[in-house]
């Protein structure tokens, strides 16, 4: 190596701090990019959050309102059930002859769900006293339909 001409040793020298240079520029423009894409992750991921709280604040106030809903629809059906219990019992308490002739001009539906809450004796009676088609449409419907209440 001492064979080396000053020259090439100059050269290598300054080759060698060209390239140490081209390396820092390169590293320095690297973590710069480095560091705006962080930012931009980080400008993202709050971003993000504030989304993920406005849906969970969303997702909280649905449930809560459901919950009312559903409360309502609880309410209004326990309404209609005592509504409903109220005319079955109006309709046992009336001779058979008298249910039996306003029964039968009712829509079928409406007559099942009477008929259907009614102790058994007693829609028997009314039954016995329909016009036959009438009665047998009722009876067909309250065999198929699972309206009976099993506890009369």
């Amino acid at each position: 190596m001492l064979g080396l001409s000053p020259v090439i040793l100059c050269l290598t020298l300054a080759f060698s701090a060209s390239a140490q240079e081209d390396m820092l520029k390169m590293i320095e423009t690297k973590r710069i990019e480095l560091k705006e894409k962080e930012d931009h992750l980080k400008r993202e991921e709050q971003r993000l959050n504030i989304l993920k709280k406005a849906v969970e604040e969303k997702i909280e106030t649905y449930t809560k309102l459901l919950a009312q809903v559903e409360a309502t629809i609880k309410k209004v059906e326990q309404v209609k059930g005592e509504k409903l219990e109220n005319v079955v019992k109006a309709y046992e308490a009336m001779p058979p002859e008298d249910a039996a002739a306003r029964l039968s001009v009712l829509d079928d539906v409406t007559a099942l769900l009477i008929m259907s809450r009614m102790k058994s004796k007693k829609a028997g009676a009314i039954i016995a006293l329909m016009e036959p088609r009438k009665a047998a449409a009722i009876t067909k419907s309250m065999t198929t339909l699972p309206l009976a209440n099993p506890e009369k």
